[in-house]
């Protein structure tokens, strides 16, 4: 009876995961740490490079102290995050860079262990109106990533030829 009455509120309210999704979530939470520290260090490594590149409009990078948010980063979090923007320059073509990258995937989703690169002016937030976007710094040369836990010279190589293959 107890075993219907759980069942039944599994059911109904969906807020209970099944034994396979705990094992999962349980068996991930012990390498949270060692990912999280490599995402960060990959982030920190590339936005360093965008910043040094001439075809790098801006870099968004909390972790960054030329970065506007950096001292509210510094007083809130132990690092930059592993989560970062840029702007290409003018002359660059956004679509072109999307399609030439080999290992960064475009994708909406954002946080795996894969580096993953949205297009947030026609993705996450195409129905916002582009004044709005224009205004709040979602520009169409925008591009959000977020950097995987694989080789950071191999997340620079993939940047680098797609930066190049993107020039108009």
């Amino acid at each position: 009876e107890l075993g219907e009455k759980l069942a039944f509120i599994q059911n109904s309210t969906g807020g209970v995961i099944g034994p396979f999704d705990s094992f999962l979530l349980l068996r991930g939470i012990k390498t949270l740490g060692v990912r999280l520290e490599r995402h960060v260090a990959n982030a920190r490594v590339i936005a360093a490079w965008l910043h040094d590149s001439p075809a790098v409009k801006h870099v968004y990078y909390p972790g960054r102290v030329d970065d506007p948010g950096y001292e509210t980063n510094r007083r809130q979090a132990r690092n930059g995050g592993m989560m970062l923007s840029f702007e290409l320059t003018e002359g660059h073509d956004i679509h072109k860079f999307f399609r030439s990258l080999h290992i960064i995937v475009l994708a909406e989703s954002l946080g795996g262990v894969e580096s993953l690169v949205c297009h947030p002016a026609s993705m996450t937030h195409a129905s916002i109106p582009k004044e709005i976007r224009d205004k709040t710094g979602i520009t169409e040369q925008l591009i959000r990533l977020s950097p995987g836990i694989e080789d950071a010279d191999d997340l620079l190589q993939d940047l680098s030829q797609a930066i190049a293959a993107s020039a108009v």
